[in-house]
């Protein structure tokens, strides 16, 4: 007796760009940037990707050369940190991006300083940032998460004189009874919610006015440029770049995003964009990391800078 195969179709692939009209750009990595023989630890990759499941969520993130950069044989001025602190259900996943300043020399490692500094400051800090995500203490989290955002890019700002990267993170708890979701940081990129299928901006404007409810009882918190007592590494003036902070409690199905302006402003601009990847991210199950890159790196013509993003799949 002869069997019969049968065969499942493959998902059909990822496109390699979206909208009326190709990119400028080729859609693979064409120049090295230039390489000093005495300084070879200071090469930048051109695609960093990270996954991990801790608790109710499943985690993907990437940075990755945009197709400018790519071209003219320029660094990526996007740095990504994923790292875990503590153990078991103690444990606190943050995640950090930055990006430098486009006309700052050395803005790959303004970048890659500001994660180091914020991850090295959150992880010291990690087991009262866990006790005061699971009590709900949301205003001891953003006076304290203020003042180690703003430290953090007062040491780059003491070395310059001048604002040189901007900074963006979240706080994943690794307890699974624990659904607070905690973004903060300063500077330009775009915090993103899929529900429903429907992608809406969450990012964090402007304190919401005296008796005005919160969107979607989410409980919001949030700031913008809250003034902190002076530190050993800036002057007694206020931030010049405005501190951004939001705690939600996440739901089942949701998806969140944060990522730096090189896909939020495409994200902004361009609706075929949201429109793929509200279908690809509304599944149950999160993408694989060669999934989530290939979603992550879909073109927009007009849009070339580098593309960092990472996405939270709630269970």
């Amino acid at each position: 007796m002869t069997g019969v195969a049968h065969f499942t179709p493959a998902a059909p692939p990822a496109p390699d760009y979206v909208g009326s009209r190709p990119p400028t750009y080729a859609p693979e990595p064409t120049a090295l940037p230039v390489a000093d023989p005495e300084e070879l630890g200071e090469l930048v990759s051109d695609t960093v990707l990270e996954g991990a499941r801790y608790g109710a969520c499943t985690l993907r993130a990437v940075s990755l050369r945009g197709d400018s950069a790519r071209y003219r044989g320029e660094a990526r001025r996007d740095a990504l940190l994923v790292a875990r602190f503590g153990a078991g259900e103690q444990a606190l996943v943050l995640v950090a991006m930055a990006t430098g300043a486009r006309a700052a020399p050395g803005a790959h490692r303004a970048a890659a300083e500001a994660c180091r500094w914020i991850g090295q400051a959150v992880g010291r800090s990690h087991e009262r940032l866990v006790e005061d995500l699971r009590a709900d203490r949301r205003g001891d989290l953003k006076s304290g998460l203020n003042r180690l955002t703003d430290r953090t890019l007062g040491k780059l700002r003491a070395a310059s004189g001048e604002p040189t990267a901007s900074l963006r993170c979240l706080l994943l708890p690794a307890d699974p009874d624990c659904r607070t979701r905690v973004f903060f940081g300063a500077g330009e990129g775009g915090l993103f919610r899929l529900r429903d299928g429907e992608w809406r901006s969450v990012e964090p404007a402007a304190p919401p006015a005296p008796g005005e409810e919160p969107p979607d009882g989410d409980r919001l918190t949030m700031d913008l440029g809250i003034p902190v007592p002076p530190s050993p590494y800036e002057p007694a003036e206020p931030p010049q770049t405005p501190f951004r902070f939001r705690a939600a409690i996440a739901r089942p199905g949701d998806v969140l995003m944060m990522c730096s302006s090189g896909l939020a402003d495409p994200l902004n601009g361009e609706a075929s964009l949201r429109a793929f990847l509200g279908r690809r991210w509304s599944r149950a199950a999160a993408p694989g990391l060669a999934g989530f890159l290939a979603d992550v790196q879909t073109r927009v013509k007009g849009y070339a800078d580098d593309r960092t993003a990472a996405a939270v799949w709630e269970a």
